[in-house]
């Protein structure tokens, strides 16, 4: 039998397509519940109690209630979008992402109330994936909603990772932290977590409210901590509000006895699981495909500068070549446009790919959501600069503006997807023709 055609670069949207689909069915998060929790794991509940945050909450949430049944007593789910149908006994509320609003206070006081009920009879599931740290949130004294939103704004916007980001909600939350964990005693916790947080800390992954591996130390000057150390790096402790200030130089971390209170965390999807799925998919494609792993972070231009000149450094490869990276990049805005990280990365990578033939790079968020904005990502290739300035756009001038949005809007070579119900960070696919 002859060898099949190899892929040809006239077919690299439906390849890309591809791609990406198989990536996110990898981490397609009711079956990753279905993997993860079976009925045995409630045999001896007096009740179950169903709580957590996050974008994949609701496809997570009706598969725990397929599973589970009548066993679930009540469960409060903190999302983006509430579904018109809920699964029995089963709250949705919504929060804000990825600002916190009066929906992620809400949830927040109502998860807490919920939990009251809860004893050492009972076992609590908690369904906690990416973006749970805005939509979910339960305030340290003394600060209001307006100091918690003028906080993550300013460090979404200063470029900060987000393990920075997390550590610092963290410290200013009664349910991140473990604090979720803490409200739930004297009762077992099964915690089922899917990842968007570069290693998979869960610590920090929705700022971590179900784990009870804290690293740091409880501290009495909160001017040695973590959190406070985040502040001084990126400049904020003149910016930010004086409340916050004030607890976080206060700030302590509560620690959790491993004989007082059963907690098992889950980690039931990641990055690397939907990099790892593209890569078998592009092998099935005729592509040589090769997984760079799932720890790519820093700033979006140079991540996506980067992963082109690695993709350039295998233009002579014997045949079709894929690479593909996963991790989460920063932005720090500068400009006045619009736009997201991987589509920054995006436009970084077309400009360092001008004028080659050969080389297809999208970036995209397995989430479908791209800062804010509708476009998951943006798919580039050698020739969109050059398409670009025939019409007079200055690929330099959008980036300098972090406005890539308006830029691959023009030029219609967003990615559209829509929410996609999951959230794992973000993937960098390269093909090589």
């Amino acid at each position: 039998m002859a060898d099949p055609e190899p892929p040809r670069f006239r077919d690299h949207g439906a390849h890309v397509a591809a791609l990406c689909a198989a990536a996110l069915r990898a981490v397609d998060p009711a079956e990753a519940v279905r993997r993860n929790l079976s009925v045995k794991d409630v045999s001896e509940a007096e009740r179950v109690w169903v709580v957590g945050a996050g974008k994949a909450g609701v496809a997570m949430a009706r598969a725990a209630a397929e599973i589970l049944g009548e066993r679930v007593s009540a469960g409060v789910i903190a999302v983006p979008h509430a579904p018109e149908i809920a699964p029995k006994r089963i709250t949705f509320i919504e929060g804000g992402h990825p600002l916190p609003t009066v929906g992620s206070l809400a949830a927040g006081q109502a998860i807490a109330h919920l939990l009251e009920q809860a004893t050492a009879r009972d076992v609590v599931i908690a369904l906690i994936s990416g973006g749970g740290s805005a939509l979910l949130e339960l305030p340290r004294p003394g600060l209001t909603l307006a100091d918690l939103q003028i906080t993550n704004n300013q460090l979404l916007r200063c470029g900060a990772k987000i393990h920075d980001i997390n550590i610092v909600r963290g410290a200013l939350s009664h349910i991140k932290r473990g604090g979720l964990a803490r409200l739930a005693h004297p009762a077992r916790v099964i915690s089922l977590i899917l990842s968007d947080v570069v290693g998979n800390p869960l610590h920090l992954i929705a700022s971590g409210p179900t784990s009870t591996d804290l690293t740091e130390k409880t501290l009495t000057d909160g001017t040695d901590s973590p959190a406070w150390a985040v502040v001084t790096q990126y400049n904020l402790q003149n910016t930010l509000p004086r409340a916050i200030l004030d607890v976080l130089s206060a700030s302590s971390v509560q620690s959790f006895s491993s004989s007082a209170q059963s907690v098992d965390n889950r980690l039931i999807a990641s990055n690397r699981l939907a990099g790892e799925a593209a890569a078998e998919a592009a092998r099935v494609l005729g592509f040589d495909a090769h997984y760079l792993g799932d720890d790519w972070q820093g700033e979006a231009r140079e991540v996506g500068a980067r992963f082109a000149q690695t993709c350039l450094s295998v233009t002579q490869a014997a045949r079709p070549a894929c690479l593909i990276a996963g991790g989460e990049s920063t932005v720090t805005v500068r400009g006045h446009g619009v736009g997201g990280r991987n589509q920054e990365a995006a436009l970084a990578a077309a400009v360092a790919i001008e004028s080659l033939s050969n080389i297809v790079i999208s970036s995209f968020a397995t989430d479908g959501v791209d800062g804010p904005t509708d476009a998951a990502g943006a798919v580039v290739t050698g020739e969109t600069v050059t398409r670009a300035r025939a019409i007079g756009l200055n690929p330099q001038a959008y980036l300098e503006n972090n406005d890539a949005y308006t830029f691959f809007a023009t030029l219609n070579d967003l990615i559209l997807t829509g929410p996609t119900g999951t959230n794992v960070n973000d993937l960098l696919l390269g093909l090589v023709y």
